[in-house]
């Protein structure tokens, strides 16, 4: 598991360490590098399945999972020195660092120095057992793409979330049972696919999915029912049906079916859900963390934080294996662009301290409608 993540002169940051935890929830302004802390993790990676870790060669700033440009798009704004660095510490106490050259105009950054374990690269990071879900997933389509290679080889739904129904599909093939300490208790199957529906159940009650496969064409396709007091009414199209559904299959996929040492990262799992489907998103982020697996969520969502909370007044999670980081805009002083806080959660979902910014809005809204209204006399 990842504990420590350090990055020195890559693009918003000078020289910034993380903790990272079972379940870590970034929040914060818009453009204040959440999504680089991604990136970061990413680009190692990316670059390690191109062979360029590993052989010494470089990083790899464009490809499958991501594309950043070149090297005038990493390289922190005022920087000092020409060296972007990387750093991983494991729970077990393993270091890991990789330093590269910031050549502005190329896109392959060439590695300066390394200092790492070969070990470091049977960590979840660099193996199958990762997924990362970006924020600009698939929504409802007409079919959806099959992919033996990154399915069945790979167990890989794609960032985009595209291969999800071919993986729900091939589990299917092998009656999967999801880990009891994930289901919902609504539920009495383990069975994927009904598991999947329980949960689907808090965002659309009575939710349905039916899928065929035309495996000559390399697509299979996508239809719902719903079901109401044990009637089933008829099926509809995926393109015809509510934005949300389908674009929360991949999330709760890659959570149902994680396992102990594997590494999930998701970008806005609450994208197009009502309030009450993003507390439970966050509580089944909990309960898989919880369970072993190591989850990375960057969120805009109080509500999933307030299920995350919910989970650890529950039992569900420990408090100790939940991290938060808050990312604002840096005081002049400060010589990074970026200041990071850190709020801690107690046993009883409770937060420590509430900076500025940090899921506040519903309360300052609340207080702004309770002042009495200014009468206008004319």
């Amino acid at each position: 598991m990842l504990r420590f993540l350090r990055l020195r002169n890559f693009k918003c940051f000078s020289d910034q360490s993380f903790e990272l935890k079972a379940l870590t929830l970034l929040s914060g302004l818009n453009g204040m590098g959440k999504s680089s802390l991604l990136q970061s993790l990413l680009l190692l990676r990316q670059s390690f399945q191109r062979g360029l870790l590993k052989e010494k060669i470089g990083l790899a700033l464009n490809g499958e999972l991501i594309q950043i440009g070149n090297g005038k798009d990493v390289l922190f704004e005022k920087a000092q020195t020409d060296k972007i660095s990387i750093e991983l510490k494991l729970e077990n106490g393993a270091e890991a660092q990789w330093h590269f050259n910031s050549d502005l105009e190329a896109n392959v950054l060439n590695l300066d120095m390394a200092q790492y374990s070969e070990k470091i690269y049977s960590i979840s990071l660099f193996k199958d057992n990762f997924q990362y879900l970006q924020a600009e997933r698939l929504g409802p389509r007409s079919y959806f793409e099959m992919s033996d290679f990154d399915v069945r080889l790979h167990k890989r739904i794609g960032s985009k979330g595209e291969y999800a129904l071919h993986y729900l599909s091939v589990l299917n093939e092998k009656n999967y049972l999801i880990n009891p300490n994930l289901a919902h208790p609504s539920e009495k199957s383990f069975q994927i696919q009904l598991q999947i529906e329980a949960w689907m159940d808090e965002i659309s009650p009575g939710t349905r999915m039916h899928f065929a496969s035309y495996k000559g064409m390399n697509i299979i396709d996508l239809e719902y029912s719903f079901e109401i007091e044990k009637d089933v009414g008829n099926r509809f199209r995926s393109a015809n049906v509510g934005f949300g559904i389908t674009y929360t299959l991949p999330v709760l996929l890659s959570l149902l079916t994680s396992s102990s040492g594997s590494l999930i990262l998701i970008e806005n799992p609450e994208a197009h859900l009502h309030p009450s489907g993003q507390v439970k998103i966050g509580e089944l982020a909990a309960r898989a963390a919880a369970n072993g697996t190591q989850i990375i969520l960057e969120s805009h969502s109080d509500h999933v934080l307030n299920g995350i909370r919910l989970a650890v007044y529950d039992d569900i999670i420990a408090p100790e294996k939940v991290q938060l980081h808050y990312f604002e805009r840096a005081t002049k002083e400060n010589e990074g662009m970026v200041s990071i806080q850190s709020p801690k959660i107690d046993q009883n979902g409770r937060i420590d301290k509430w900076p500025e910014g940090f899921f506040d809005v519903w309360d300052n809204c609340l207080e702004a409608l309770l002042k009495p209204k200014k009468v206008q006399v004319k």
